[in-house]
């Protein structure tokens, strides 16, 4: 017997592919707002590193500036809208059925690649699963249009793989490419309708909790100020919060300062939180657990401090001082 999800696939419209297609790549586009995200614009310049002609999805409700912003970068031949309110909230069930939908009706893409986001990382399996093509996950390199580099075990690693498959679904690793830059035209926007109606109900959105904050956003942020357990408790947290707003940087914490909930979940940097790789990332009374390194260790340059002159996040730094954070940090704020 079929499962109910067995059963579910196979009544899914096959996406067939024409033996005489014009090589050209997808982005799907990921929306913060009303603009799209870095890690969208990162993703669009992995695309251009293919060498083919480069479109861009959005899905969404009111993508107007979003689609806008789109059709300005450069090399970009068409930005495709599918803007509804039944696609406010992109839950993965039903944003990943508009998009195969239109795979559907329009499969010349030999490349489908998006942000390894936690939007994407519930839509993209989504999509190869139904189209039967194996994924690519966390992408930091383009060697060809048939060869790509990801990081393995932590970051430990760099594998080297050969995708041969007639559609190549990709996450991109957003700190890994520059953001696409504009240019002097604009790209044609094409508007599709969706019928809401038509879409799974599998599932129901109920409530979010938007965090505001007026600093950079964490994964775009130019310098990066962690704090982890040697913090001790949430109100120590001031002072990584004084430092950071001195130098106009973005607060990140550790996996073990979240999971003492001196920090919310969105803020953790590692394995299972945030990949991020400013320019300058400085961290405060974390250890350097490999899984807190996997999320940072491309920064451009580190800073450590840490009382602990054998605290593993020493041998990453660019530079260490071994001290107390709760005397060093507050007389670096004073200076800088």
């Amino acid at each position: 017997m079929f499962s109910k999800l067995s059963r579910r696939l196979l009544r899914t419209p096959s996406v067939r592919f024409s033996s005489r297609r014009t090589m050209a790549s997808l982005v799907l586009g990921e929306v913060n707002g009303t603009s799209l995200s870095p890690a969208t614009l990162s993703t669009v310049t992995a695309a251009q590193n293919l060498g083919e002609e480069v479109s861009i999805l959005v899905t969404g409700k009111d993508l107007a500036n979003a689609c806008s912003e789109a059709s300005k970068l450069n090399n970009v031949s068409k930005v495709i809208s599918m803007d509804d309110e039944s696609l406010d909230k992109q839950m993965a069930e039903t944003t990943s059925k508009v998009i195969l939908s239109y795979l559907e009706k329009n499969n010349s893409f030999t490349h489908i690649l998006a942000p390894a986001s936690p939007k994407f990382k519930g839509i993209l399996p989504r999509i190869a699963a139904i189209l039967d093509t194996h994924m690519l996950t966390d992408v930091i390199k383009v060697e060809d249009k048939s060869t790509f580099t990801r990081p393995m075990y932590a970051g430990n690693a760099l594998a080297t793989i050969t995708n041969d498959e007639k559609m190549k679904i990709i996450s991109v690793r957003g700190t890994a490419f520059d953001a696409a830059t504009t240019g002097d035209g604009e790209a044609p926007i094409e508007s599709i309708d969706v019928d809401g109606s038509t879409l799974p109900q599998t599932s129901k959105f109920i409530s979010e909790q938007v965090s505001k904050s007026d600093r950079p956003d964490l994964t775009a942020a130019s310098v990066v100020v962690s704090g982890g357990r040697g913090l001790k408790n949430k109100e120590n947290f001031e002072i990584i919060d004084k430092l950071a707003d001195k130098l106009g940087a973005a607060v990140g914490a550790s996996r073990a300062a979240v999971d003492e909930f001196h920090m919310p979940n969105e803020l953790q940097v590692g394995q299972t939180g945030k990949v991020v790789a400013p320019d300058l990332y400085i961290a405060v009374g974390i250890s350097g657990a490999i899984q807190h390194l996997s999320g940072m260790k491309d920064s451009k340059t580190v800073v450590c401090i840490n009382k602990d002159k054998e605290a593993p996040i020493f041998q990453v730094s660019d530079y260490g001082l071994a001290a107390d954070l709760f005397d060093a940090v507050p007389e670096l704020t004073e200076k800088v």
